[in-house]
């Protein structure tokens, strides 16, 4: 069996229509995007990322009852059936600590930050090992 091209991700759906929710399989575990379209300029701005172990479409389906309306499209991002919760979640951080302090994704959900990635933060680069 060849490789897979990704290491994570088995499929993905980018820039649906909020109304296309109750199409993603129930059970399709990994991390999604809230989007807002930017229809004269054909580009969607991040307004929440979040991340789902037993079910991204329960998730997308409370977003879109909220009373907070600034969204009006999604991506998901699937992950493989090999790939565990806590795998899941490091993904979600990973996006959510880039855009952390990004003031135009920041509108839906306050983002804190990813408690592990802060563990591992080293930003003074000589610091870092060199490989040879």
């Amino acid at each position: 069996m060849p490789a897979s091209p990704t290491r994570f991700i088995e499929k993905c759906a980018q820039w649906l229509p909020k109304e296309q929710c109750s199409l993603v399989p129930r059970g399709t575990r990994g991390v999604y995007a809230l989007l807002q379209s930017q229809p004269r300029r054909d580009k969607y701005d991040v307004v929440y990322i979040g991340m789902s172990a037993s079910g991204i479409r329960g998730r997308l389906m409370g977003h879109k009852k909220s009373e907070i309306k600034i969204w009006d499209h999604f991506s998901i991002f699937k992950v493989w059936d090999n790939i565990s919760d806590s795998e899941v979640e490091e993904l979600e951080g990973l996006f959510r600590e880039i855009y952390r302090k990004d003031t135009t994704a920041n509108r839906f959900n306050k983002q804190k930050k990813y408690k592990k990635l802060q563990d591992v933060q080293v930003n003074k680069l000589s610091k870092w090992k060199r490989i040879k």
